[in-house]
């Protein structure tokens, strides 16, 4: 039987191994927005292929770490003596465990730290929520220019996932789209680098962290996509990379297969019902067969 037959059962009723592309064990599936620009064509698609941003088309979360810190550190925040910082290791934890960088930078503060920071030369720390929120977006506004920056330098997608993609833009029975945490503004910005414009205005939907109220692990943003393209969620497929992307698609009722990076690759994906996974969506070929293959039929 050929690879691509055995990973569209894999996909189908779990338990295959295919040259590391795997599927869990059979388990039963549970079941206004911007468009970055996006110009769809296709009127009468029964599926879709909904595809996360960072971590999937291009591997970033080290670049949103790099312009969190050059952010923190032009803040000069210190919380006590030690100035704001995350580390590697506690960046993997906080994208595993929060979705929006807003959110992050709450957490951080009022969950690991139990203080919000003073800053720019020993300007005292927020002492309302208002003043909290203000300083987390003009944090946030701050990281998202420097990021960019660093977009432009370094961005790269990821070995397969244009080639997925292009497949799935010209199938007619598909509808193609982006679900991103991120803000409008640098989701854009990485879509337009890594996708060209050109690609990226052929996308059906794109709904973006601006456009939801409950960003990932809640699956609003999923569910606002499938009501956005009129496909019904069992019929549509998620990439993710990330335990909090996971829970968004399988909380939409949707299949979910993760292409796992450096950071999430210890994660229990098939223990919070990851239908399949693969270390690179390129080094395995996957293609439109092997994921729709069986819900075509």
């Amino acid at each position: 039987m050929k690879a691509a037959s055995l990973l569209a059962a894999a996909l189908a009723s779990g338990g295959a191994v295919v040259s590391g592309f795997t599927a869990p064990p059979s388990s039963r599936m549970q079941m206004s927005s911007r468009r970055c620009d996006t110009s769809p064509t296709k009127l009468y698609s029964e599926f879709a292929l909904l595809f996360d941003c960072d971590g999937v088309i291009i591997e970033t979360e080290e670049l949103h770490r790099l312009a969190y810190n050059a952010a923190f550190k032009e803040f000069n925040l210190q919380i006590g003596d030690e100035p704001v910082e995350w580390t590697v290791e506690y960046y993997d934890v906080l994208q595993n465990t929060v979705g929006g960088g807003k959110n992050k930078m709450f957490f951080h503060f009022r969950e690991t730290k139990g203080a919000f920071p003073t800053s720019e030369d020993g300007k005292a720390a927020p002492s309302t929520p208002e003043e909290e929120q203000d300083l987390v977006d003009r944090l946030q506004a701050r990281k998202t220019d420097l990021y960019k920056e660093l977009i432009a330098e370094k961005a790269m997608a990821r070995p397969g996932v244009l080639e997925l993609m292009d497949q799935a833009l010209a199938d007619p029975t598909l509808k193609v789209g982006v679900c991103s945490a991120s803000t409008k503004e640098a989701v854009t910005k990485v879509l337009d680098v890594t996708l060209g414009e050109e690609r990226r205005k052929k996308l059906d939907v794109c709904i973006l962290g601006d456009d939801v109220a409950k960003l990932k692990p809640d699956p609003l943003i999923y569910t606002t996509a499938a009501e956005r393209i009129n496909i019904d969620p069992s019929k549509c497929v998620v990439i993710e990379d990330s335990i909090v992307g996971l829970k968004a698609a399988k909380g939409a009722g949707m299949r979910c297969v993760i292409t796992y990076t450096t950071s999430t690759e210890r994660e229990d994906f098939y223990g919070l019902g990851a239908d399949a996974k693969v270390p690179e969506l390129g080094s395995r070929g996957v293609s439109l067969d092997m994921i729709f293959g069986p819900m075509k039929n």
